[in-house]
């Protein structure tokens, strides 16, 4: 069986020809099925007749719009694994990923080839390289107009399970961002589970707050809608207009990270506008708070659902959870410092606790794990759950584990956290880099950040620590508040309510020091996850004098 992501969009083509599969918020253009087949047929037709090879890395630097789509399902055909970088990561992590990946062919807009002209070293290793967008000349022709039409199909490369598809890099929010190998079986996997748990496929419609779900969306027979934002600056989405292509196409389900959807649902509640024809909310990337999901059930239809798949770009998706079991069962938990609850395992998907470590571990021993209820760090595997890091044996050994059951066979180390419930539930409690290791006892972030979370002046809290110069190898704990913007907050009087209130749990009465940040850096991806290790330092440089000083 050919798994080849591109074989998808040959059948949607051929089942589903003159329904719309795309369509450009900004623009109001739209194609059809055939037409973005043929599109990306013409496009694999000319980059073959120009020296472009199966099996060559292949650097796509092109905005969200028909031609990334095109230009990627094209790649697929061909069997040239293409290569994903979130510019919003920093020059400085773009320019690492590069010289990583090592690409072979570059394909960009015009702003992609002055960036490579500025900064050459990293680009050595490509061969050839292509513009999409205009020149005048000065970049060589335009790819997307060049191609012109397609004369006929073309052979779709059979790629087996085990080929490289795509090298997708991951937000970097824990260190530098690490290159993941998608072979063709995991997009496979993927695509059969997206469409089989969530139901998606012909006559549902998608607007994707993340650029790589259109991929999903159009090889599922689903019309997408790509919105008018920038995919790297999600909470600064415009609500105006991503709600108004919501209404205007229809739209029946949506992905995005709670970024967007903090920004959209605020504004539907403040017009009172409800989303009648979204049946479906997905929201993943970060930790999804039950004031949310509720504010998302406020502006939705009666029946529709919301739903908080948890992964991460390694492996997704792995587990999922309702939102209304989130409003009426766990949230309160949560609040209450237990965690946050993401779901139970997806079919197809074994999840494990094994004791947190941060040494490699080879080979998997079930005397690993550890009892419903006790946090430790989360490990899964299953078809979706990538294999390796792209020239990085470093992290693989430290993210993968050998499963003596057949030579295929691993667990991969999310790095996350948790627990397992009674109900087979999975308990989100942060990541096993962000843990405080304190001379009493290890502190979780998400259990201890909701305890202060709860006080009404504070928009959001990191535990974070800094070395302990009393017992070295040990942290102190430093609980970091961001107050609630526009108000006219003093301080010191703010610090003075949150000692008071994290004294009254035993989950942050150890916590000696309290300091305000007036805005926390995040990552670029989802704009939610907290840089705890930037503001560790700033901590330790905002504490220096008064910490504990060695006998």
């Amino acid at each position: 069986m050919n798994v080849n992501i591109g074989q998808a969009l040959a059948e949607r083509a051929r089942d589903q020809a003159s329904e719309v599969g795309l369509v450009e918020a900004a623009t109001g253009k739209h194609w059809t099925f055939a037409e973005l087949n043929s599109r990306a047929d013409s496009l694999a037709w000319y980059l073959q007749a120009h020296g472009v090879k199966a099996g060559e890395r292949v650097m796509l630097m092109v905005r969200p719009s028909a031609n990334f789509i095109c230009l990627t399902f094209a790649l697929f055909k061909l069997g040239a694994p293409v290569i994903l970088i979130d510019p919003g990561m920093g020059y400085k992590n773009l320019l690492r990923c590069i010289a990583g990946v090592q690409p072979q062919v570059f394909i960009g807009i015009p702003a992609a080839h002055l960036f490579r002209l500025l900064f050459p070293a990293p680009f050595r290793s490509i061969l050839v390289s292509f513009c999409c967008g205009p020149s005048l000349g000065l970049l060589g022709p335009d790819l997307c107009k060049q191609a012109g039409e397609a004369s006929s199909p073309f052979p779709v490369y059979p790629a087996s399970a085990d080929e490289l598809a795509a090298i997708i890099f991951t937000t970097g929010s824990t260190g530098p961002p690490k290159g993941v190998r998608y072979e063709h079986g995991v997009f496979h996997a993927q695509l059969g589970l997206i469409r089989d748990y969530y139901q998606i496929g012909p006559g549902q419609v998608d607007q994707p707050g993340f650029p790589l779900f259109a991929l999903f969306a159009t090889a599922l027979g689903a019309k997408a809608v790509i919105p008018d934002m920038d995919p790297t600056r999600p909470a600064q989405v415009d609500p105006r207009k991503f709600v108004r292509s919501l209404q205007q196409h229809k739209v029946t389900y949506s992905f995005g990270s709670p970024a967007i959807w903090n920004v959209v649902s605020r504004y539907c509640l403040e017009q009172k506008i409800v989303l009648e024809h979204l049946q479906q909310v997905l929201m993943a990337g970060a930790p999804i708070s039950g004031e949310l999901v509720a504010r998302m059930q406020a502006i939705l239809p009666i029946g529709a659902k919301t739903h908080t798949p948890y992964g991460a770009t390694e492996a997704l998706p792995i587990v999922s959870l309702e939102g209304r079991e989130i409003v009426e069962s766990t949230w309160p938990l949560s609040r209450q410092g237990h965690g946050i609850c993401v779901g139970r395992p997806l079919p197809g998907m074994e999840l494990r606790i094994i004791a947190c470590s941060d040494a490699p571990i080879p080979l998997w021993d079930e005397a690993l794990c550890l009892p419903s209820g006790q946090i430790g760090e989360i490990v899964v595997s299953g078809d979706v759950v990538t294999r390796a890091y792209e020239n990085n044996e470093e992290e693989n050994r430290l993210a993968k584990i050998q499963d003596g059951r057949a030579p295929s066979s691993f667990w991969h180390r999310m790095g996350d956290l948790g627990y397992l419930d009674s109900q087979g539930r999975l308990w989100f409690c942060g990541r096993r880099a962000h843990r405080v290791e304190t001379k009493s006892g290890v502190l979780f972030t998400i259990p201890c950040e909701a305890i202060i979370n709860n006080h009404p002046d504070v928009a959001r809290s990191a535990l974070v620590g800094i070395a302990d110069p009393v017992h070295p190898g040990t942290q102190l704990a430093v609980m970091v508040v961001e107050p609630v913007k526009g108000g006219m907050i003093n301080q010191d009087r703010l610090l003075a309510s949150v000692r008071e209130l994290a004294t009254v749990s035993p989950l942050t009465a150890s916590i000696l020091f309290f300091l305000v940040h007036p805005d926390f850096p995040v990552d670029i991806r989802h704009n939610a996850k907290i840089f705890r290790e930037k503001l560790s330092v700033w901590a330790e440089k905002q504490l220096a004098g008064r910490t504990p000083k060695p006998s």
